[in-house]
């Protein structure tokens, strides 16, 4: 019995902490954080994954890893991981992580049909539009705003009895980058457009020219060019359209849940009031 008892501890001195940690050798260690060989490794594999214009050693990986340690060492030391944009920054990936993590193998799901396309270019067509716009700032005071639409008004009658006059009046009022096209902005998807923008033609026959609308750039005169045919649309891009609906759909749902479960106090007196109002 005597002489199993010392065999089993023989057996354990050979096997000892040292012994294990060579299963994942160290390969270096920065101011005493270490770096494992299965680290090392896999960061070797990812990196002759990618084409670059070095030649990938593994001199160059690990000198890789240990500036990365030396850069986080050295933020921490100075605080840098405490600073409020730092912060804010850590924040955000934490936001999406989180997001990822949770909805990954629902988002994996979505699938987008013809039927899904059809059905939502059918509700958000494709104009080509022209514009004449009267440029405010986002939030801007009570006289801008006022100066602005008065001047779209004016231009606006001038329009109802010269409808022909669009272009040259767009070249000579409009503060937009399109002023020297006549005001021309190409075909553009309803989600590339302002909400009141789209709202104001969509439906309205080609030559309709809407009266000011006011969007978050200022004061707009629109004019229907064109409506695209549906056999005419980038369908790659509109089924990405219609993905990031599904996806957006999914995560109203997801946040709606979590805020219903939370303790959410909102104080609305300070929602009275939006920019556009």
């Amino acid at each position: 019995m005597c002489k199993r008892i010392a065999s089993i501890a023989c057996l354990l001195l050979l096997v000892s902490p040292s012994s294990f940690s060579q299963s994942d050798p160290v390969v270096a260690t920065v101011n005493g954080e270490k770096i494992t060989k299965s680290e090392f490794d896999k960061r070797y594999a990812q990196n002759l994954l990618f084409v670059s214009d070095k030649v990938v050693t593994k001199k160059s990986v690990l000198d890789g890893m240990v500036n990365k340690i030396l850069g986080i060492q050295r933020a921490k030391k100075q605080g840098t991981n405490k600073d409020p944009v730092v912060v804010e920054k850590m924040n955000e990936v934490l936001y999406h992580a989180q997001i990822s993590k949770d909805l990954e193998p629902e988002l994996k799901k979505i699938v987008v049909t013809d039927d899904d396309v059809k059905k939502y270019y059918n509700e958000n067509p494709e104009y080509r539009t022209a514009h004449i716009l009267f440029r405010v700032r986002a939030q801007p005071s009570k006289n801008e705003a006022t100066a602005a639409q008065k001047k779209a008004l004016e231009v606006y009658e001038t329009l109802k009895e010269k409808p022909e006059k669009f272009a040259d009046l767009a070249n000579r009022y409009s503060q937009s980058s399109t002023a020297p096209n006549g005001g021309d902005m190409g075909f553009q998807p309803a989600i590339r457009m302002a909400p009141e923008y789209f709202r104001a033609i969509k439906g309205k026959a080609d030559g309709h020219v809407t009266p000011p609308i006011r969007t978050q750039f200022g004061y707009h005169i629109i004019k229907v060019l064109a409506k695209k045919d549906f056999g005419s649309i980038n369908t790659a891009l509109y089924k990405k359209i219609v993905y990031d609906k599904k996806r957006d759909a999914i995560l109203e749902k997801y946040f709606s849940n979590m805020q219903s479960g939370a303790k959410i106090n909102i104080n609305k007196e300070f929602l009275k009031a939006d920019a556009l109002k």
